[in-house]
């Protein structure tokens, strides 16, 4: 009995160790059959996603980037993937037990900062920092109003992930034996017949750089960056307010000589459209925002405005019903503004009381009377005829009640002086 729990022990221990060694392609987001550069662009964006300078604190976001890190190393050796490939982890461990090549980069942050340049922290005292990028993404009000996770393409300057940043097709670059690495040199120029200057030029041979490359990497030739497209994720939240700056840390422009700088995002409001889906065609998507509340022009007749007795129902940038209406009587004076309680924006998040979950800003309806064009005949006079009955009974001029003159007022003569 006790050798059977021992035996139902070890396999549960067994069971564990398996499922704690994640497959690489899995740990990368990629299929078996990806390519060196589906590799390196897996890594490019979970090693930064992980990196524990991006997650303070989190254990568990370390422990995902150093495997990020692993299976890079062993996915983009052509050996070590082979290896890997036919015999999974235990090929591996085999493989380096044996005295086969170990992984390139023991040190994760070494390798975060042959893509990215500096010391491989984010915050690394003392070193170059490139500058920040800023760009404007539109979305629309409905966005603003829900809510929503969805994504945005910049192009960018990225470290060239075929060389590493290093500019050369084999990764030997060599210092260059005209300026020993400065990048520059001394010249000594004559000025006059024993008088001379030394000044200071860029090395010719290098080209400032310091090194110099025999086989130039044939993706960024030699210059060790290229120009490439990169999608962040952008999350909205209900009521964000527009122009709103979203900064992502060190997801600037990249080069192997500095740490890259942050990309600032501006949230703007996109111009209201129709769409083709039912949720991009409510009355809201033609609602104006100010601050926190919303404002919507809405249409009566002459009938409607005089008479009363209508309903609208409008629908809102969520799809709700906010419900407009006069019974019969209730006249409706043409630019009316009918103000509903918390049908506005919702208000956003950080701006809210600590107290308090949510709160929503007010729905502004202006009332615009629209008059017929024209008028049949003989609805003109049933008209006339009613209106000329109460006219008869209790119309008023307006002259006389208003104290206006029946005729012109005559004017001082030429030459009067008021003062």
């Amino acid at each position: 009995m006790l050798s059977i729990l021992r035996i139902c022990l070890l396999l549960a221990v067994l069971a564990v160790v398996t499922l704690g060694a994640e497959d690489f392609y899995k740990l990368l987001g990629l299929k078996k059959d990806a390519s060196e550069r589906d590799i390196k662009k897996a890594y490019r964006t979970l090693s930064k996603k992980y990196h524990p300078d991006k997650n303070p604190g989190d254990s568990t976001a370390h422990d995902k980037f150093v495997a990020v890190a692993e299976a890079y190393d062993i996915l983009i050796d052509p050996e070590t993937r082979r290896i890997y490939d036919q015999y999974g982890h235990d090929g591996i461990a085999q493989h380096k037990q044996g005295g086969g090549r170990p992984a390139q980069h023991h040190d994760p942050f070494d390798l975060f900062s042959r893509f990215f340049g500096g010391s491989g922290h984010f915050h690394g005292s003392g070193e170059r920092r490139g500058p920040n990028m800023e760009v404007r993404v539109a979305v629309p009000l409905r966005d603003f109003y829900n809510g929503r996770k969805t994504e945005f393409t910049v192009e960018k300057q990225a470290v060239c992930s075929a060389c590493e940043g290093s500019g050369s097709e084999d990764g030997v670059v060599e210092t260059c034996n005209v300026c020993g690495g400065r990048g520059a040199r001394i010249v000594r120029q004559q000025l006059a017949p024993g008088l001379f200057q030394q000044v200071q030029t860029m090395c010719d041979k290098c080209g400032g750089k310091g090194k110099t490359i025999k086989h130039v990497c044939p993706v960024c030739k030699g210059e060790r960056v290229v120009r490439e497209p990169e999608t962040h994720e952008l999350e909205i939240e209900p009521g964000m307010p527009r122009g709103v700056r979203i900064t992502y840390e060190n997801e600037a422009d990249e080069s192997p000589d500095w740490v890259a700088g942050d990309l600032i995002v501006h949230l703007m409001e996109s111009d209201p459209k129709l769409g083709e889906q039912e949720h991009e065609r409510t009355d809201g998507t033609f609602f104006r925002r100010r601050g926190k509340d919303l404002f919507w022009r809405e249409v009566l007749s002459l009938r409607e405005a005089w008479m009363g007795d209508w309903e609208r129902n409008v629908t809102h940038l969520d799809g709700h019903i906010v419900r407009l209406g006069r019974k019969r009587g209730e006249v409706v004076q043409p630019g009316t503004v009918e103000v509903i309680e918390n049908e506005g924006m919702p208000i956003w998040r950080q701006q809210l009381p600590d107290e308090v979950s949510e709160a929503y800003g007010n729905l502004h309806v202006e009332y615009v009377v629209v008059l017929p064009d024209q008028m049949d005949k003989a609805m003109e006079k049933d008209f006339w005829s009613v209106w000329e009955k109460w006219r008869g009974k209790k119309g008023v001029k307006l002259d006389a009640a208003l104290g206006r003159p029946e005729g012109p007022i005559k004017m001082p003569e030429k030459g009067h002086d008021e003062l």
